[in-house]
This record gives C-alpha cells, structure tokens and sequence, in this order.
C-alpha cells in the first residue's frame, strides 16, 4: 500500500471513530454501507475497508453478513455522569486527525464522551456548532476558532472565553499580554527558528522563506526566520507569501529562479504542498534537491510523498490534542486552577531534501 492510502485510510478511521464516539450513531445503529462512505468521504473502496478493518479490530463496530455494519452495543465505553467534551476544529482531513487522536486518547482514558463539529473555516458554522454544543448539555468546549479574516479576532476570544463553560482553545490565541484566553498551541516562531538553525549547521549563508498567506502559521513562522537570520548572521532574499490558491507549478518556478539568481541555495516553505511545488520547479530548472537547492518544508503532513522526501518542521499535533484535553479534564475538576498557555516546540524530521542524512531522524 503507498503511504498516500495508508494516510487516507487512518484519516477516515479517525473520523469514524469520532463520530461514534460522539454519538452521530448510538451503540447498536447500522453504519452506511462501504459503497456510501466510499461516495460520501470522496474516497476509494479500500480505503473505506481498511478504516472499517481498523475499527472492527479495535471493537468499535461489528460486520453481520448479508447485514451490513453496526456500532457495538458497548461503543463508546462511557461512564454514567462522565464529562461532555465539545470539540469543534474547522478540519478533519490534514493536520487535525492527529490532533483529534491525542484529543480521543486523553478523554477516552478519562471515561469522558466526545460531541464532535467541523466547522470548515466558517464562522457561521463555528457559531452555529458551538450553540448546538452549548444546547446538549456540554461541559466544556476545545475549539480551533477561526481567527484569520475575522473584522475583530480580540471579540471572538472574548466571546469564546465568556462562554458558561471551560473553553481551552487549540492551536489559537491573541499575541501579546491581554489574552484572556487558555491554550495549548504550537510555538511556530520556535520552529521557523529551528529550520533556520538546521540549514545553517548544513553551511547554508542565504536563504529564502516562502509562505502560504492567509494562515495564522504564516506570521510566527516568518518572525522565526527572520529572528534566527539575524541572531546567526546569515543573509536572506526578500521573502515571497501568496494564498493557496496562487501557488501553483508556475508561481513555484518563478520563485526558484529569483532566490537561486540571488544567490539563496536553501528555502523554507511553509507548507507541505507549497515545498512539493517547489522541488518539482527545481527539477525542470535542472537544479537537483539538495546538491543545488536545500529545502526544508513546514507541516509535515505530506512531506515524504514529494518526490524528493522532505525534511520538514512538524507541529506536535497529537500532543497538541492530549495536552488540550487534559487541561479541560483538569479544569472541570479544578475550577481554580491558574489559567494555562501552553507551548509546545516543533521538532524536524530530517529527510533527503537538505542533504543532511539519507536516513529519516528527528531533532529538535
């Protein structure tokens, strides 16, 4: 099986699981049929198969023959007067089914029930999932609002932490000291300072960072660049950022040829698929990853499918969920507990793209 299906498959799985355990099917409710998941999921056959597989194993649902599938009468496995955990997080294909992971891991060892939202990066779907929780009698709340486009992002915190329930907000958060909020999010700018600090150690003097706009990772990614630039006494090209949308094979051939005309011989991309352009762009420049251009991508959700496996900065996304989780436990049984602000630093997963090793390490 490629690594691109296996990704797939866990990815359903997590989502599946999710939403048993949140109770879209009760103990005992048929599941759709593998044909419908297959249309409704937007994916293959075997991938549906070998989520269900996943799921059977671990006890969740039972296959009848000629019957279809079922949720276990024991699934979920929740105590009586357990906590109600919403979660509501504005994706579940990349990044956030790890997150999810460490989030079902925390509450599932503390007998806690999970009501699942995706909220699909709009607001009013944000709003709409929040009251739905709010109404069904949740106990706390772990949100990844969307911040980004928001006319004022500080009101949003505000009304998320006057909500009448703990709110541990994921991966969000107001920079400077008047954050009322409690969280647990990734320290981007320490990992921006971290790709800096791994190229350089290779002999790398100029660099280039090339970002996805749009994103709140952008911003403490570039800070952390430019920071650790600075601190190291490198030199760096004008920095490039475009939306999503804009980056495609020819938007990444123009930015190969400015940063190695300028005389750059590594780049920072963030992300995964904006540093997969990139490689392929040096391949029809003629310039091999690494001997001529060192790339070191920021996500690593997909980094080791490019055709040169990246090295790539990767958010501790399954702790980031755990962790979450955990405080929201804590604070429901403490309810005068300090308010937390919890980072946690990325590390690298070093892959050929930088030349560093032919051998697949992390570091910090």
């Amino acid at each position: 099986m490629s690594d691109s299906r296996e990704l797939k498959f866990r990815r359903l799985a997590t989502q599946l699981r999710a939403e048993i355990r949140s109770g879209v099917w009760a103990s005992g409710a048929k599941l759709p049929t593998e044909q419908e998941l297959s249309h409704t999921r937007e994916v293959s056959l075997t991938t549906v198969r070998r989520a269900v597989d996943e799921l059977v194993e671990e006890g969740l649902v039972i296959r009848r023959q000629g019957a279809g599938t079922f949720v276990a009468e024991h699934a979920p496995a929740v105590r009586g007067g357990a906590a109600l955990v919403g979660v509501v997080v504005p994706d579940t294909t990349l990044y956030y089914p790890k997150v999810l992971e460490g989030i079902e891991e925390a509450l599932a060892a503390a007998g806690a029930r999970l009501m699942l939202a995706c909220s699909h990066y709009q607001p009013a779907e944000e709003e709409a999932a929040l009251r739905r929780m709010l109404d069904s009698g949740v106990d706390g709340l772990l949100v990844v609002p969307t911040l980004i486009g928001r006319v004022d992002p500080a009101a949003v915190v505000d009304r998320l932490t006057s909500l009448p329930v703990p709110v541990v907000l994921i991966e969000r958060g107001l920079d400077g000291a008047d954050d009322p909020s409690e969280h647990v999010r990734t320290d981007h700018e320490a990992g921006g300072y971290a790709a800096v600090r791994h190229l350089a150690a290779l002999g790398h003097s100029r660099l280039a960072l090339l970002t996805r706009s749009g994103n709140p990772t952008s911003a403490p990614v570039g800070q952390g660049f430019t920071a650790a630039v600075t601190d190291l006494g490198l030199r760096a090209a004008e920095p490039f950022s475009a939306p999503q949308s804009e980056w495609n094979p020819r938007v990444a051939d123009e930015q190969v040829r400015r940063v190695t005309a300028g005389g750059s011989t590594a780049v920072v991309c963030f992300g995964d698929r904006e540093a997969t352009l990139m490689v392929s762009a040096a391949r029809r420049a003629g310039l091999a990853v690494p001997g001529d251009l060192a790339i070191v991508a920021y996500d690593d959700e997909i980094a080791d499918l490019a055709e040169v496996p990246l090295t790539a900065v990767s958010p501790p996304k399954r702790h980031l969920g755990r962790h979450a989780a955990e405080l929201l436990l804590r604070r429901l049984r403490e309810p005068d507990l300090p308010m937390h602000r919890v980072r946690l630093r990325p590390g690298i997963v070093v892959r050929r793209s930088c030349g560093a090793s032919s051998e697949e390490m992390t570091s910090d």
